[in-house]
């Protein structure tokens, strides 16, 4: 069994805040994550899981740092598992013009395909399969569990949770990347992870799994209409449509005056882990 290694421990909550890190099988490198342990967790009694995947640039840490939501996690006895964006280190390849969209900190939560990325950057396996497995062997968290993400890891909260339906009890996102086919960012990270083909990149978009979907995951999505990347970038129009072309139900809510930051998740934070935790506690 792969060992992991605790590198800090707050109290939090009555609950324990963890940081991990381990070596990861499917990147090829030691991977960070960190885990809110609410105090319903023992060895006695294993508590569901809720993911979190962060957008761009950012690590393990922002989310836990800005968003406020070990305090209802606490509530719902529900962990949080809040893994980094991608694999780093000096042996893993990052993007030589320094573009914060891509390379290190931006893995999209893809498996990649084309060289040199193939043998670090696969996020979708890691979040799938690696990391639960990991956490489930080493600590107090069962089995059951649901996604959310921001932004970039909107994207991948809602790609995981329509290509695993079954193992999730429900999904949501703040300000997710829905389209990225689409998008600047999307073609961008696509085209180096996965090659010019595009089928290879509709298996990650989120506007063409609903089309696709036989089964419904419960969903929610928040975006603030003041959002710097709505337009250009995040593409919501586009998953509205899918949706209600695929008759696929989903809760979207825009929000005036809001934009991209964890102002806007920290806002809402609360009926995310009150809409997941109907679910996970069911």
């Amino acid at each position: 069994m792969t060992t992991i290694t605790e590198v800090s421990s707050q109290k939090l909550f009555d609950g324990q805040h963890l940081q991990f890190q381990h070596q990861s099988a499917v990147n090829n490198c030691l991977m960070t994550f960190s885990v809110y342990l609410p105090p319903q967790a023992n060895k006695d009694h294993k508590v569901p899981a809720l993911y979190f995947l962060s957008g761009l640039t950012c690590t393990d840490e922002n989310f836990a740092v800005k968003a406020g939501a070990q305090r209802f996690a606490a509530k719902h006895g529900i962990a949080l598992i809040m893994p980094d964006t991608s694999p780093r280190g000096e042996d893993v390849p990052d993007d030589l013009e320094d573009d914060y969209a891509f390379g290190q900190g931006a893995g999209f939560y893809v498996n990649a395909t084309q060289k040199p990325w193939n043998k670090h950057f696969n996020m979708y396996d890691y979040v799938v399969s690696e990391l639960p497995s990991l956490i489930e062997a080493n600590l107090p968290i069962s089995d059951v569990k649901s996604i959310f993400g921001h932004s970039m890891g909107g994207h991948g909260a809602l790609v995981i949770a329509l290509r695993n339906c079954n193992n999730y009890r429900s999904v949501s996102a703040f300000s997710p990347v829905t389209n990225p086919v689409e998008t600047p960012w999307g073609q961008k990270a696509f085209f180096n992870y996965l090659g010019d083909h595009l089928n290879s990149w509709q298996q990650y978009d989120s506007c063409e799994l609903v089309s696709q979907a036989t089964q419904h995951v419960p969903m929610l999505i928040d975006q603030g209409l003041d959002d710097q990347f709505l337009a250009e970038e995040l593409l919501l129009e586009n998953f509205i449509a899918a949706t209600e072309q695929a008759n696929y139900p989903v809760t979207i809510r825009q929000h005036e005056g809001y934009n991209h930051s964890y102002f806007f998740i920290a806002s809402f934070i609360e009926q995310h882990l009150d809409f997941h935790a109907k679910y996970l506690n069911s």
